[in-house]
């Protein structure tokens, strides 16, 4: 019976800015890492590297950290795209930079990097065994009830050669809902618990990345090809984390195509 497979995030520098390579999708064709909080300019309580631009800090803070990133992940800013994430699910094809609106993006253009920001809910990274075509999906529980997942995956003709990770969000122990959230989920085995109750309302916790998880299941991809971050964001000491403080930055997971070096393993 096989499992999901656990990444360990180990924290490495490129171009001076602290990053957590997705390292198993370099034999996927796809270059990816997270950002984490140190290596910005932002200030309290956004310290330091928010890319945020919603989330009310400096607008001019948040464009050095996202030149930042751009450099760590070698290209130019104008060629790291993000999108205005809305909480859906809707899907943006990505051929040049432009502005999207929506929770998921995907591209096959050599010379793009993708940007999804998170900060509870789970960034997801889609990588095809036998196409140069990857995905970035933001999936919160309202992406999750609507089918963003299913939605960003239906533009792959075979889930069966999918490879998905799973980033760090926030755990059922740290995510405490009420009916009218729990109720989307009741019917995964594992994914709502019932919790202690402050007053006459119910109660759950809710397990985000096990929803995810289960969708994967059902649409089709191995379980044996779904990769779990082995970090949450609960308190959030090293990603960012809405739940643990608000107001709060948005740290990103960030996604281009290998280049020979790196598909290598060989430093840049």
């Amino acid at each position: 019976m096989f499992d999901v497979l656990r990444v360990s995030l180990v924290q490495q520098f490129r171009h001076g800015l602290p990053v957590y390579p997705i390292e198993p999708f370099l034999a996927f064709g796809v270059d990816a890492f997270l950002t984490g909080r140190p290596g910005g300019v932002s200030l309290a309580p956004y310290a330091e590297l928010n890319l945020g631009l919603h989330v009310g800090d400096e607008a001019a803070r948040v464009e050095e950290n996202r030149r930042r990133v751009a450099l760590a992940a070698d290209v130019a800013i104008t060629e790291l795209v993000f999108t205005q994430q809305v909480h859906g699910a809707d899907v943006n094809l990505v051929t040049s930079p432009s502005t999207f609106i929506g929770d998921a993006l995907i591209t096959r253009t050599d010379d793009l990097a993708l940007a999804v920001l998170a900060a509870d809910c789970i960034p997801l990274l889609v990588a095809d065994s036998f196409s140069n075509q990857f995905a970035l999906i933001h999936a919160g529980w309202r992406g999750l009830a609507a089918g963003v997942i299913a939605r960003t995956l239906s533009h792959f003709p075979d889930p069966t050669t999918l490879h998905v990770f799973l980033g760090p969000s926030i755990s059922a122990a740290a995510y405490q809902v009420g009916a009218e959230v729990a109720t989307h989920f009741a019917s995964i085995p594992g994914a709502v618990v019932d919790d202690v109750s402050p007053d006459d309302q119910p109660r759950f916790r809710l397990d985000v990345a096990g929803v995810a998880r289960d969708q994967l299941r059902h649409i089709g991809v191995p379980v044996a090809q779904t990769y779990l971050s082995d970090t949450t964001t609960d308190g959030g000491a090293t990603f960012f984390s809405d739940r643990a403080q608000r107001p709060t930055g948005r740290f990103a997971l960030v996604a281009r195509r290998a280049s020979y070096d790196y598909a290598m393993g060989v430093e840049q």
